[in-house]
């Protein structure tokens, strides 16, 4: 893909556009909806499922904590799990990074490629979707923390299965079908467009092997939550409470209630200025199966946290340089 293409799908990454951001959305929505009824709230937020995890072994150097103390980055997953079931042996699909400015409220979300290769301890390098089907999200998070030099402490994981039942409980969502993406989807035999059910939403949203691969894939998944998010909005009290029941207890999070509780004060300043997708530069390569390489690993993470954190001039730590240099050592890419 070319820059000029990138800078293009760039644009369009505005606003609420990434899978897995649309929690985050209904828990601001009830806030804001149940104002002070502090019972109500919580019975809503003890529907997750919530699980404590080792911080300190989330690779977060002391360096990293200090460099980044503005800011809060938080994990989003979305895994391949068709169950309510978060252990070993579901791949996260799709990451997300919602990284909060602590003092100016600016939201930015990066989606990282799930084929992106990485370093994973324990398996080397690897596919970055891999890391949480090896060790959930305390591996997902130490890898994303070791190769991008983050301070994630925080992530939130939900499987496709709550996608295709959120839209079927919406009533389905238009979506443009072009004609390579026909095939895709059961029940769709021409290009136009469709009231998509959960499970044509879900197959439409999946689409890998066309045009754009995985770049055009993160691209279909976000247009597939802008539409949920943009019906949401045209939902009633009594119909957001059903919405509410139904999601929650599919949100699988380390991220307490009272967490939670504590970012409501500060909610109406949030404002999700960007939204990016990661690595910037890539190149194909095909071992025991493709992968997609950052050109290389050390600049990729330079412009991100120029990008997200304003560093003009920042230095990557010497484990994300000892990385890169294993990549372009395992690939012999450097351009």
């Amino acid at each position: 893909m070319s820059r000029r293409e990138k800078n293009g799908e760039k644009k369009k990454r505005k606003g609420l556009k990434v899978f897995g951001i649309i929690v985050l959305v209904l828990l601001i929505i009830l806030a804001i909806l149940v104002g002070s009824i502090f019972w109500f709230i919580n019975s809503k937020l003890s529907k997750m499922q919530t699980v404590d995890i080792d911080e300190s072994d989330l690779a977060v150097s002391t360096e990293v904590e200090q460099n980044l103390e503005e800011y809060r980055n938080i994990a989003i997953f979305g895994i391949d799990s068709r169950e309510d079931t978060y252990s070993k042996g579901n791949r996260s699909d799709c990451i997300i990074i919602a990284t909060i400015n602590n003092n100016t409220k600016e939201v930015k979300l990066t989606s990282v490629y799930r084929d992106t290769y990485v370093q994973i301890e324990g398996y080397g390098l690897d596919k970055i979707t891999h890391a949480y089907s090896y060790g959930e999200a305390p591996l997902a998070i130490k890898t994303l923390n070791s190769n991008l030099d983050l301070n994630i402490k925080e992530f939130i994981t939900v499987n496709f299965d709550a996608v295709k039942e959120i839209i079927d409980y919406i009533g389905g969502i238009q979506m443009p079908i072009t004609s390579e993406e026909v095939s895709h989807i059961s029940g769709i035999s021409s290009a136009g467009t469709y009231n998509l059910t959960g499970e044509q939403a879900l197959a439409y949203a999946r689409i890998r092997h066309a045009t754009g691969g995985d770049y055009k894939r993160t691209e279909r998944m976000r247009d597939v939550l802008t539409a949920v998010a943009n019906k949401v909005k045209t939902m009633n009290i009594s119909q957001l409470n059903g919405l509410v029941d139904e999601l929650l207890p599919k949100v699988y999070t380390n991220i307490t209630a009272s967490d939670i509780f504590s970012l409501f004060p500060s909610i109406a300043s949030f404002n999700i200025t960007e939204s990016i997708g990661w690595p910037y530069e890539t190149r194909g390569i095909t071992l025991d199966r493709w992968y997609g390489v950052p050109i290389t690993l050390e600049s990729n993470v330079k412009q991100l946290h120029q990008e997200l954190f304003g560093e003009a001039d920042y230095e990557p730590s010497e484990n994300v340089k000892n990385v890169s240099n294993s990549i372009i050592q395992k690939t012999g890419y450097t351009n």
